[in-house]
């Protein structure tokens, strides 16, 4: 791979430091202060690696990706961020960008971003040489097949020259010199169906034959005479066409085709005939290996670890391999936009499309839906498929499913996301843990008991917050496997509300209960489900809170039954939501709080309860507060069961 690289930022120190280590990492280095700068660099130059800062006067960096991937979708483009920036490191991921980097810049991320595009550089040029070997394999069993196809069009060009040489025949005076120099039996039979007159390859292979029967040579006559091709020509008086087994003055008994013509006299009697019978032995030959070369293509074809298609300039499929049947369905005849995304029209961009117009191999990355509903990444390489006068009369096109690669380089996205939110959610943490321990400290310093309890009260509420985010870390890093058990929901109801209780106290929040008698129990993991429904309070609080124009806070519990669910209804009076954040609610890494949130608490809390089997529905607007109601089945439903009693039977039978 061609190492050159174009580092695009408005800081020269950043172009100076980082172009000096890119060029220690072996790497050709091209570097612009802007994005049209870096637009003519690019376009000059074509690196395969680009990175650009997001944030630049003029062309942004986002908007130079999206140039870049019109221009050149094999580009791969690394986005250089700021910790502030996170929503425009997202917006760059959506538009194709390989990965992102945060100033100031660790070299250890640069290496790992730097590896993620060149082994995607590296396996998009391995497909591409694969693709041109499977191609000019093809191209060379095709030229097998048209070689045997020709072969086999003998017997079609013997047909048509036993009507060509008719006239040759009529006129007995040049004898049967004419036929000396063809590659086939000829000979000249009278109405007593008797050779008169045969070519010099009848005499080598068959014997000389003249005063001999009409029929002696064929296999089949001995029992009929009148119905070897001679006599039904005699009888009916036209021409006869047939196959035939012939024996040789050696003994074998081979196939021949065999074609007569009628040999009218002056006064248009039926006076001779002529036979011609053309050895299709090896017709035969090349038949069977052309069959068994069909077989060996058709079994490459199904084995080859992607999907494979051919498809018309109607973009119609016109030939899929087995591993694209499995996935996609038989849809021979489909458009192929229709099978992939079920659009009624052709998609943008169509690489099978440009490949017809330019005669040129294409490639690109989309998203496509199997026949079972589920959506694939794939990379998509075309190539053209010719006639023998050079013309394109198909296109193949070859898919490689890199849905895994894209779920680990999601992960390791996420990853980042994670660390980055994190980090910012225990800065604020210490900060908060700072503040408590300087009113402790100066509670001790002047034995001021308010000082200090107003400074432990700071101190317990970012413990307990730390607490909380450390159990969401904990649950995102690894799914927990359920530990099941049967539960009182009253009990576990009070229990809950005395530990929200002493939050809304603290923070002179009214806090309401009300719970239905005769709840019964519920089979669930009490600690994961205490701690969604603790993030979905807590929630509250922060949200009651944040509405400081109101002079009363109230926060909400409810727990009540609802058919085979228990349903657990928080409400608050709070800022509420508007439609896209409620869209959003529990999307990882969502959070309206800036730094001081992490965007997995309610990300958490959803998973858990999908984890029981259970939903979360939420109602709110703007300003007017907002209303959680948890649905937990009483039982767990029997696919979670199923899954549970593999990894834990005691708690599934519970």
């Amino acid at each position: 791979m061609e190492k050159k690289i174009l580092l695009v930022d408005d800081e020269e120190g950043i172009r100076k430091v980082l172009g000096i280590s890119l060029a220690d990492s072996g790497y050709e280095v091209f570097t612009a202060e802007n994005g049209e700068q870096a637009l003519r660099l690019f376009r000059e130059n074509r690196p395969a690696i680009v990175m650009t800062d997001i944030k630049m006067p003029g062309m942004d960096g986002i908007s130079l990706l999206r140039k870049i991937k019109d221009e050149r979708p094999d580009t791969e483009v690394i986005m250089i961020t700021g910790h502030g920036d996170l929503d425009l490191a997202i917006k760059s991921l959506q538009s194709r960008a390989i990965d992102f980097v945060t100033k100031p810049i660790n070299d250890d991320v640069l290496e790992i971003a730097l590896n993620r595009a060149t082994d995607k550089i590296t396996m998009r040029e391995q497909l591409r040489q694969y693709t041109e070997n499977l191609e000019a394999l093809v191209e060379k069993q095709s030229a097998k097949l048209v070689k045997a196809e020709r072969l086999a069009a003998v017997g079609q060009a013997i047909e048509g020259l036993s009507t060509a040489i008719k006239g040759i025949a009529g006129d007995l005076e040049g004898g049967i010199r004419y036929f000396n120099e063809m590659p086939c039996f000829v000979s000249i039979h009278n109405r007593d169906l008797k050779i008169v007159e045969t070519n010099q390859l009848f005499k080598q292979r068959l014997g000389d034959g003249v005063g001999g029967n009409s029929w002696d040579i064929y296999k089949q006559a001995a029992d009929n005479p009148q119905d070897c091709p001679v006599g039904r020509t005699f009888q009916t008086g036209t021409g006869q066409r047939g196959r035939e087994i012939v024996r040789y003055l050696d003994g074998q008994e081979l196939p021949v085709m065999t074609h007569t013509a009628p040999i009218h006299d002056k006064g248009g009697e039926l006076e001779l005939v002529l036979e011609i019978a053309a050895d299709i032995s090896e017709v035969q030959r090349l038949q069977e290996q052309l069959r068994t070369t069909q077989q060996r293509y058709e079994q490459l074809f199904d084995e080859v670890p992607c999907y494979i298609s051919v498809q018309d300039r109607d973009l119609r499929l016109t030939a899929t391999n087995r591993r694209f049947k499995e996935d996609f369905g038989d849809r021979n005849r489909s458009h192929c936009y229709k099978v992939y995304k079920n659009r009624g029209e052709p998609c943008p961009n169509c690489p099978v499309d440009k490949t017809f117009t330019d005669g040129k191999s294409h490639q690109t990355e989309m998203v496509v839906t199997s026949a079972h509903g589920e959506q694939y990444n794939v990379l998509i390489w075309t190539a053209p498929i010719r006639n023998a006068t050079g013309k394109i009369i198909q296109v193949m096109e070859m898919m490689t499913n890199i849905t895994q690669i894209r779920q680990l380089q999601d992960h390791l996205t996420s990853l980042g996301f994670l660390m980055s939110s994190i980090s910012h959610g225990i800065k604020g943490l210490l900060t908060g843990l700072d503040g408590g321990m300087y009113l402790i400290n100066k509670g001790i310093e002047r034995n001021d008991n308010d000082k200090l309890k107003e400074g432990w009260d700071v101190v317990q509420l970012m413990v307990d917050r730390i607490r909380r985010l450390v159990h969401n870390i904990l649950f995102y890093a690894k799914e927990r496997e359920l530990h099941v058990e049967k539960v009182d929901v009253l009990g576990f109801a009070e229990d809950l509300s005395l530990t929200v209780e002493h939050k809304t106290d603290a923070q002179g929040i009214g806090f309401t209960k009300h719970f239905e008698p005769n709840l019964g129990s519920f089979q669930i993991d009490a600690n994961v489900v205490r701690t969604a429904l603790i993030n979905i309070l807590e929630n509250a609080v922060e949200a009651v809170a944040a509405d400081t124009p109101k002079d009363r806070h109230r926060i909400g519990l409810e727990v009540s039954r609802e058919k085979k669910s228990v349903v657990f209804t928080i409400s608050d009076n709070g800022i509420g939501m508007d439609q896209e954040t409620q869209d959003n609610l529990f999307t990882l890494f969502f959070s309206t709080k800036g730094h001081a949130g992490t965007g997995l608490g309610l990300y958490v809390a959803d998973k858990v309860i999908q984890q029981h089997g259970g939903r979360i529905e939420v109602e709110s607007s703007a300003g007017a507060g907002s209303r959680f109601k948890v649905f937990l089945p009483v039982s767990l439903p029997p696919s979670i069961r199923k899954a549970l009693k593999k990894t834990d039977p005691k708690a599934a039978a519970r």
